[in-house]
């Protein structure tokens, strides 16, 4: 991947591997199915999301995978699905040479978006 700062997503992706291409499209795809609304915008040089201005994922294209970021707290609740893959505090990678698990990533996201929405209504009580 180029490490060279992006101005939105459709540049980040036309820049990389025309293979991975349709793979990192679907990505942005069932982030916005999940939560519709959310907000692109480029963060530590990858793609991200947010909605009412809190975090919820990122992604980014490697040389072998996808790096998937969608914060500790998603990787804890799904932390039996993703013991097929490598992973740290935050992070996932989703190898090329198998089937990106978009249901996964559609139900991170909606849990993502969840904790979102449950942390902006306890700011308004």
């Amino acid at each position: 991947m180029d490490t060279k700062s992006f101005t939105n997503i459709d540049e980040y992706i036309s820049l990389q591997d025309p293979a991975i291409q349709p793979l990192l499209q679907k990505v942005r795809e069932t982030v916005h199915e999940a939560a519709p609304g959310a907000e692109e915008y480029i963060s530590y040089s990858m793609p991200s999301f947010r909605y009412r201005g809190k975090i919820l994922v990122y992604f980014a294209a490697q040389k072998k995978h996808l790096g998937f970021y969608a914060t500790p707290s998603a990787n804890i609740a799904f932390s039996k699905e993703l013991k097929g893959y490598k992973s740290s505090k935050g992070a996932v990678q989703f190898p090329f040479n198998r089937p990106v698990p978009y249901d996964l990533i559609r139900r991170m996201v909606k849990y993502k978006l969840e904790e979102v929405m449950a942390s902006s209504t306890k700011k308004r009580i």
